[in-house]
């Protein structure tokens, strides 16, 4: 394992380096973040020790630079600044771990030998990806998206904490996944997690639900009872839809965050728990304060360490993965035979803009199942979708995407329609490789799944390709040079006359 020491501090990072070679580590220095990201763009680093002030930067700016470039390398945060607020950014950053200055040795060594067996793990799981084409699921989710992946670093750094956790998200996101998975990563998980949903107990009950009742207390309680909060004794304590309940329970809340104690409804004995608190929402929080529907003496108790879940439109080919699963699993239960999409169901899918998320494609997948037989989803079975289509599939009849021959990789006489491309030689290889693929997707009218089946090559290595070229191009300086990327050579074009023709 090689790790690298970003910090300006020569004495404390020598300090650092002689730790970490007396546990068998190799280690490397530099004390810039312009040094730090020209070392890592030569790669061969696993783990990477970072200070957040930097001479020239901050830290987080190596952090975005590491986040957008995709490199598989994880971060340690080193710095002196030990706020919550300074924890949270780093770890929304994409760090994995975060600590404070002074470090003890035992934790520096625990912590990075944590960071390469994470990183390890993260390789495997990526090689199976590639090698059986494979949905791989973490954490309960199914994607490997920029976004979901962001979420899966917050997951595993908030699950060593104590500290409340706040979910946002749209419904049908997964909040309550998040709130099992973190539970299931902390040192809680042998313990009970317990989830309540706000909006959908009266209220009325919702207090008795929460903390319990006594016999007699009210009309129906015939026996005690306990709420969720003493069943969550030594767990975790999930609270969904947090901003449906009223003012006057969520003074109760408050005092229960506050002492830790548990009063049954209608008695005057308090009972002391240990609970953690994870709460979630599909509403703005603090749109809801200022709007006097929310305590914002209880939100800045609960919004600790916040976590928000992306809408389904935004993660990518996350969308066919997910698709392609409940497309098994469905088929199972239904004793159906599906082989998968089609390229034109396919581009339906990802032009779709899923306003229900995960909830609403469920249910789509589902629907399909049952009612239609395989072995292939067409287009037409798609026919709810059609009515919120972002990007409709062309059907001009010169486009590529209306030719029937494209169901599959394209014939000889299809390719020799195509039009050639000239390539002037001597450049990077990444560039050519650039003006070979954004020329292929224009000759596919946009369509990456049809550009993806036309090169053979999985589409979401085309999204990540675009994700990649978009952040060199809205950030030249992190490619090392002052220069934007060169995205295409002047001559590169169709029917051009002099260079290699593919």
């Amino acid at each position: 394992m090689n790790i690298l020491i970003v910090e300006d501090a020569l004495s404390l990072a020598i300090v650092y380096a002689h730790h970490l070679h007396k546990a068998g580590m190799e280690t490397e220095h530099v004390d810039t973040g312009a040094d730090a990201i020209k070392r890592l763009s030569a790669g061969g680093i696993s783990v990477v020790l970072l200070d957040l002030q930097l001479p020239d930067m901050n830290g987080l700016d190596v952090l975005g630079y590491i986040h957008e470039e995709q490199l598989p390398v994880t971060v340690v945060v080193v710095t002196s600044s030990g706020s919550i607020k300074t924890a949270v950014d780093a770890m929304q950053a994409g760090a994995y771990d975060f600590l404070v200055k002074p470090v003890a040795a035992e934790r520096l060594i625990t912590t990075v030998r944590n960071a390469h067996e994470r990183e390890r793990l993260t390789e495997a799981v990526e090689e199976i990806r590639k090698t059986s084409g494979g949905v791989v699921m973490q954490h309960g989710f199914i994607g490997s998206s920029l976004p979901m992946n962001a979420v899966y670093r917050m997951i595993e750094s908030v699950a060593r904490s104590n500290a409340p956790v706040f979910i946002t998200g749209e419904s049908g996101t997964g909040k309550e996944i998040c709130a099992e998975a973190i539970h299931a990563s902390s040192a809680r998980a042998k313990n009970p997690f317990v989830a309540i949903n706000c909006a959908a107990i009266p209220k009325d009950l919702i207090e008795s639900e929460l903390f319990g009742h006594v016999k007699g207390a009210f009309t129906g309680a015939t026996s005690d009872r306990d709420g969720a909060a003493t069943r969550a004794d030594g767990g975790t304590l999930f609270l969904d839809e947090i901003c449906e309940l009223e003012l006057g329970l969520q003074a109760k809340l408050l005092r229960f965050l506050q002492s830790s104690t548990v009063q049954k409804v209608g008695s005057d004995t308090e009972t002391r728990v240990d609970v953690r608190i994870v709460c979630a929402t599909n509403r703005d929080p603090l749109a809801e304060v200022e709007a006097g529907r929310f305590r914002e003496d209880l939100y800045y108790r609960l919004h600790v360490l916040p976590i928000g879940l992306p809408p389904l439109r935004q993660r990518g080919t996350d969308i066919l993965e997910l698709a392609r699963d409940f497309v098994k699993r469905f088929s199972r239960e239904e004793s159906k035979h599906f082989d998968g999409f089609s390229i034109e169901a396919e581009e339906a899918l990802l032009a779709h803009t899923w306003p229900g998320n995960v909830r609403e494609m469920q249910n789509t997948i589902r629907n399909i199942v049952v009612l239609n037989d395989g072995p292939l989803i067409e287009l037409e079975m798609l026919e709810g979708l059609h009515g919120n289509r972002s990007n409709p599939v062309s059907t001009a009849p010169n486009s590529v995407s209306a030719r029937p021959e494209l169901r599959g990789a394209p014939s000889e006489a299809i390719r020799n329609a195509w039009p050639q491309l000239t390539l002037t030689l001597g450049q990077p290889f990444e560039v050519l490789e650039r003006q070979i693929l954004e020329a292929t997707i224009e000759a596919c009218g946009g369509s990456l799944p049809k550009t993806a089946r036309s090169l053979g090559i999985s589409p979401s290595t085309l999204y990540r390709k675009k994700e990649i070229w978009a952040a060199q191009d809205a950030s030249p300086t992190l490619n090392g040079s002052d220069e934007p990327k060169q995205n295409a050579a002047p001559d590169a074009g169709v029917g051009g006359d002099t260079g290699a023709q593919m």
